[in-house]
């Protein structure tokens, strides 16, 4: 057994570990009880411990992998590793054509071309379409792979990587998912895998301006060494919390007399 500990908060990973198996099988009893776990499979740590959580949780044969490259993938390699490591079910989906036809017909009836952010984003509501295209054709439930640290600074596309019916990860920064993927015996490769969005070029920590470990520390401990950076961090924290919240509607305040079941 191993545990970590910041402060006054000791994380003891083989417990939390046995913890997200148990309630991944209660989640699966009451909302898909013969329901094979679809993840959508990067090669990256959230996804590789996803993807162990669920084969420990329900046995492999009820966990499936989809792995989405756009045209050419450098690292799709990391991808088959983890699918033949747990020897889970799998598929291919190349997405490249999909993005390219779209963009030109956006831009196409637009008559100008899509943002930066636009273009960045779009691949990942593909493959997340994708991949509750495949898990419908099974009746599955999908992953979602998000972790605290991304949720934080809303490091996410809404409605893409940010979606799923399930999340095992959300509450738990970068660090203690690695010490998770240690604990499920998962290969070092997968689990350090420089982070990064497989969109843009750039790592995780580029695209943010700080690294992991100053950010696990401040949500952790509260503690922050350089004041410039928690401005930005809190500033991301602002302006993206919509992004964990539902969608706000109108109450419109008329009876609902019909039953309403747990």
């Amino acid at each position: 057994m191993k545990s970590i500990e910041i402060s006054q908060f000791q994380f003891d990973r083989d417990d939390v570990k046995n913890k997200i198996v148990a309630w991944i099988k209660d989640w699966f009893s009451k909302n898909g009880k013969d329901s094979p776990a679809v993840v959508a499979i990067s090669g990256g740590k959230d996804s590789s411990v996803v993807a162990a959580l669920c084969v420990e949780a329900l046995g492999r044969d009820r966990v499936y992998g989809v792995l989405m490259p756009q045209g050419e993938q450098h690292d799709i390699d990391a991808s088959m590793d983890l699918v033949n490591h747990l020897g889970i079910g799998h598929c291919i989906i190349n997405i490249g054509e999909t993005v390219k036809t779209i963009t030109e017909e956006i831009e196409k009836s637009m008559g100008s071309q899509i943002s930066n952010q636009a273009k960045v984003n779009l691949p990942a509501r593909i493959r997340m379409s994708t991949t509750y295209a495949v898990s419908q054709s099974m009746n599955g439930r999908v992953a979602n792979t998000c972790n605290l640290s991304e949720d934080w600074v809303g490091y996410s596309t809404r409605y893409g990587d940010a979606a799923g019916d399930f999340s095992p990860l959300s509450h738990l920064t970068v660090h203690e998912v690695r010490e998770i993927g240690e604990a499920l015996g998962l290969p070092n490769h997968l689990i350090y895998k420089v982070p990064e969005d497989g969109l843009s070029g750039k790592s995780d920590e580029d695209n943010l301006g700080f690294t992991y470990d100053v950010l696990d520390r401040y949500i952790r401990t509260g503690e922050i060494d350089d004041k410039e950076t928690k401005v930005l961090i809190d500033r991301k924290r602002k302006f993206s919390r919509f992004k964990l919240e539902l969608m706000p509607s109108f109450n419109f305040e008329a009876p609902v007399k019909a039953d309403d079941l747990d």
